[in-house]
């Protein structure tokens, strides 16, 4: 038995703890705004929040995440309003294809938690974990910047 919080929740679940925190947030809890683009941690497709770190879940197991925090794409707004860096992806133009999104905007929820009013350069290097084959990073780093200008005033 596992038990952790998920997007605000208490979970338990009854499962080997060698499966991939992916795997058992798409399959056992239907969440599947996590993508798994190439399994191996270098894309961030499938990046969450572990107590407020980003990780990508295809590298942790489910045992490692017992007491711990975790945040989905679906956990990070509220069932009837968007998160502001959502709400500046889709006015920025940063959503083409959107398999990237949920691990981008995850990435820069972190850090504009850690840095409200990040560079350029640091909004890149914050992202540089997560890859977009549409190449919409200027879209993205806007929105980003447009949120944390938000922030400030």
């Amino acid at each position: 038995m596992i038990e952790f919080t998920l997007n605000g929740q208490k979970k338990v679940i009854d499962t080997i703890g060698s499966r991939r925190l992916i795997d058992v947030l798409r399959e056992d809890f239907r969440l599947t705004g996590t993508k798994e683009g190439c399994g191996i941690g270098e894309c961030g497709a499938c990046t969450v929040l572990v107590d407020g770190k980003a990780v990508n879940a295809c590298l942790v197991l489910i045992g490692q995440i017992s007491g711990k925090k975790v945040v989905t794409i679906e956990g990070l707004a509220g069932k009837d309003w968007l998160h502001p860096l959502q709400k500046n992806f889709l006015e920025e133009g940063a959503v083409q294809c959107g398999f990237c999104t949920p691990g981008m905007l995850l990435s820069a929820a972190v850090l504009l938690d850690a840095h409200p009013d990040p560079t350029e350069a640091e909004i890149s290097d914050a992202i540089a974990g997560n890859l977009c084959r549409c190449t919409g990073y200027k879209q993205i780093i806007t929105a980003i910047k447009k949120t944390a200008d938000e922030k400030m005033e």
